[in-house]
Formats: structure tokens, sequence, C-alpha cells
């Protein structure tokens, strides 16, 4: 139904972050669900929650697509890390994704050799 009436234009400063924002989630990625159940089956075999299993393999899938690597061969290769080496990585790859404004960290043990730290025998 047309109306002869003009059209109104928005004064509202928002207008643009609200169209940014409804068309945020609109690109969809699809995977195979093999892939999808080898990456989650890789982290629960490692004792990893589900939650935490789940975000991570659709992180690791993406990455992946992107990087045009098969998920098989990323499984190969993050299967011989263990689990600190694994932890590493995986930091590492979800800082990627995350907003600059954070990041996850871990800590590295430095053992250094000092003076004091040797047993003395009396």
């Amino acid at each position: 139904m047309a109306y002869n009436l003009p059209s109104q234009t928005s004064t509202d400063s928002s207008e643009e972050v609200k169209s940014f924002f409804d068309k945020y989630f609109r690109q969809q990625i699809t995977f195979p669900s093999n892939q999808i159940d080898i990456v989650l089956g890789f982290f629960l075999k490692r004792g990893w929650d589900i939650a935490a299993a789940r975000s991570t393999a659709i992180v690791l899938l993406t990455q992946a697509k992107i990087d045009n690597v098969s998920v098989m061969e990323l499984i190969d290769t993050i299967k011989t890390l263990n689990d600190a080496q694994l932890s590493n990585v995986v930091t590492q790859v979800l800082n990627a994704y995350r907003e600059k404004t954070s990041t996850l960290g871990f800590k590295i043990l430095t053992i250094e050799e000092t003076t004091e730290s040797r047993n003395i025998k009396v």
C-alpha cells in the first residue's frame, strides 16, 4: 500500500550501530558433521568440559577453514602435544578471536639457578 507521505529519516544516532549488529551474525559457516565430531571428541577425550570443547572446536574448525588446512591434519599435529603445550596453542588461537581489550594468558615457569637454591651440607 502506497502513501503520499514523505519518507521519514531517522534522527537517532544509534541507527547505524543497530543496523551493524542486526547483520552481525548473518554470515554462516558450515562444517561436515564428521569433522565436528572428530575435533569435539579429541577435546572430550582429553578431559575437557563439553562447553569448552565445543567452543574451542568451532574456533579451530573456523581457523582451519580460513587457513585452508585440513582438520584431520590439524588434529594429527596437535595430538602429539602434551596438555601444557596444547593449552598454550589453544590459548594463542583463542586470543586471535578475542577482542584486543583482554587476552587469555598462561604462566611459564622459569627455573633460575641461584647460589641460594643449592643444597648446603653442614
